[in-house]
């Protein structure tokens, strides 16, 4: 059984990583998900394979371990919201998107902390951890319907609070 979970830990680590850095800033990202396979190997019992994908059960682990960290990703917010860089972003994956974002990091910051946790859960899950519709409702347990709501909201404060700084930066160019 442990041989068959190193190979879970080896597919799913770095994006695991990478949600979790986003959430809460590469200087704990380590740790938290070193402790996501380490609750996920404690509780592998209880993983029902009929119930969904691996991936979405831990992503479920990460972000319950995630809200158990809400101070420092509140943080992490601040952060950016001063204009302040992490190492790792987990946000972009080509570099004119890391350009964009470093220049609207501020005002990124801050749209992510005015939105309710259970939003900013959904947003992040499917923009930075690229889980479906379907696997972040198994991961919150929560109705697909209800992940579609929460993100047409995230989605709809998020373009609310960003369109003057994204007007602003194209105007510029």
């Amino acid at each position: 059984m442990p041989e068959r979970f190193a190979l879970v830990y080896d597919a799913h680590y770095r994006a695991v990583h990478r949600y979790v850095a986003a959430r809460l800033g590469a200087d704990v990202a380590e740790d938290v998900a070193a402790e996501v396979f380490l609750t996920a190997f404690r509780k592998r019992g209880t993983f029902d394979p009929a119930r969904g994908q691996v991936r979405a059960w831990l992503f479920g682990i990460a972000t319950n371990l995630v809200g158990r960290h809400r101070r420092a990703e509140r943080r992490h917010y601040t952060n950016l919201r001063a204009g302040e860089t992490d190492a790792e972003t987990g946000f972009e994956d080509t570099v004119a998107d890391q350009v964009a974002a470093l220049r609207l990091r501020p005002q990124l910051g801050e749209a992510l902390a005015t939105l309710a946790r259970a939003d900013r859960d959904v947003l992040l899950l499917i923009a930075v951890a690229g889980l479906s519709y379907a696997e972040v409702a198994q991961a919150l347990s929560i109705p697909s319907g209800t992940v579609g709501s929460r993100m047409n909201r995230a989605r709809t404060k998020m373009r609310r609070l960003l369109e003057p700084a994204l007007t602003q930066h194209t105007t510029s160019n």
